[in-house]
Formats: C-alpha cells, structure tokens, sequence
C-alpha cells in the first residue's frame, strides 16, 4: 500500500466547520427567497456527518456555503482550512487520463511537477485503481469514475471533505462497494466528511452523526448520533432501525412543509 501524505484532521483544532447563525436568500419572482434559515452546525475534527433532507430543502445550497462557492445573506461559516469538494457527477476532463486529471489538481495546489506523478498514483492505490493512470474517462465505469473523482478531490490535501450525493447515479452494489471504500479512507486519513444524501439508509450507513433539514427554509430539525459499530451494511437490522425512526421524522417534516 503507498503511503499517502493528505493533510488530517487536528484533533487539537476546535472544528473542522463551523456555520453559525447561516441563512441564505435569493431573489424571487415575489422578492427574497428564504433558502435556508438561521442554521448553526459544528463538524469537529475527523466527523463523519451526513446532511438528509428532502429534495429542495438546501442541503446543497449549504454545502456550496461552507465550499466558499457562495456567501451566506447572514451568519457566519469558518473552516479549518479550505475544503474539497466532490459532486454527484464526476467532473473529470474527458481528454484526460484517470492519472492526469488528479495531476492537474496536484498542479492548482503547487504540488512540483516532478512529485505529482507518483503522488497521483499513490492517490489511485488509495481508492483501489492502482495501474489505472493511463486509462482515458470512457474506459472507466461508473463506480472507477466516482473513485477518481474522489482521489482527485484527496489531491487537495484538505483535512474536509464536501461530497454531495456522490453515490446517487450509481447502481446499488456498486453504491455499496463505494460505501466501504469511503468508510476506510475516512478510517485511514482522519479526514472530517460532511455528506449530503437524500438517502435516509445512506446517511446511517455512512455517518457518525446524522443531521435532519426541514423542507424549505431549511433549518436543523434534529440529529441523531449513530452509535452502531462501523463497517455497518445498508440492511443491518441496526441500521434499518434507525432509518425507519428517521423517516418517520422525515415525512413529519414533509406533511407540516404541504409538499408531496
């Protein structure tokens, strides 16, 4: 196994992200549109947390936030470094190798071009793709595209990782096999990870810690602390159990919002 060199999570920093008081507006055909209210949520150093809420609730808005992508209309967002941050698609440039595309990442940080060769196969190893340098985007699945997408957002070196709905267009076994490989890198680096998923047994297979928006304006409207011993399975009765509890919540908030 190679050795890799990404920037942990220092337990003696306070958080890893830290919104305080956030709202966020955008202007309407009526005038402001209330996105997300008044939202205040820690992720300390080397937390796994997923962010669940139905389909329009903010979660990505939120997640765009604390990427430094978009400001806040009102409160304040600190991170312990600048973050990385991995999509639902993969992004990668078409007319680059799986290796290149991590690469050209390594460049943006400052990595010198004589490093960011091995550094870039050294990511690959990481996500399972060891010898996958050289493969061009459409000889590569699904599940192989997510994984690069993945290193290369690593090649950041940041000690938080954004990840919003990155396991959502693919098949559920390759889902779950991706589950286990970001649970052992999580695992492996320290790394803090706030995960969006509209996926209620997602977010308990994956988080130590699962936060509840309300529909539109999205507020926090509980957690739920996962104490369930990792690695955990989407259909471990734990897991369902509480996912069951949290759906329950979830379409409370739905009912009370009027949406269907």
């Amino acid at each position: 196994m190679a050795t890799t060199t990404l920037t942990k999570a220092d337990p003696s920093v306070e958080y890893a992200a830290r919104l305080e008081h956030v709202s966020k507006s955008y202007p309407g055909p009526g005038g402001q549109q209330l996105v997300l209210d008044d939202i205040s949520l820690d992720v300390a150093p080397g937390e796994f947390v997923t962010l669940l809420g139905a389909s329009g609730c903010g979660k990505s808005t939120l997640l765009n936030l604390v990427a430094g992508l978009d400001r806040p209309t009102a409160g304040s967002i600190s991170t312990d470094g600048r973050p990385a941050l991995m999509f639902q698609e993969h992004a990668l440039l078409p007319w680059l190798s799986a290796g290149k595309n991590i690469e050209l990442a390594l460049k943006l940080r400052g990595v010198p071009k004589p490093e960011r060769r091995g550094k870039a196969e050294e990511l690959l190893e990481l996500v399972r793709l060891k010898g996958a340098h050289g493969k061009r985007v459409h000889e590569l699945s699904g599940g192989m595209r997510q994984r690069v997408a993945m290193a290369r957002a690593l090649a950041q070196e940041s000690s938080l990782l954004l990840m919003d709905e990155p396991f959502a267009a693919l098949d559920a076994i390759t889902r779950d096999v991706l589950h286990d490989e970001l649970t052992r890198i999580w695992a492996e680096t320290g790394l803090s990870v706030l995960f969006v998923t509209h996926n209620v047994r997602e977010a308990v297979r994956l988080a130590q810690r699962v936060v509840l928006l309300s529909s539109r304006p999205g507020r926090v409207a509980r957690e739920w602390e996962v104490d369930i011993p990792q690695p955990r399975r989407i259909e471990d009765a734990p897991v369902a159990e509480l996912s069951l509890e949290i759906t329950e919540v979830l379409r409370g908030e739905i009912r009370r919002h009027g949406q269907h």
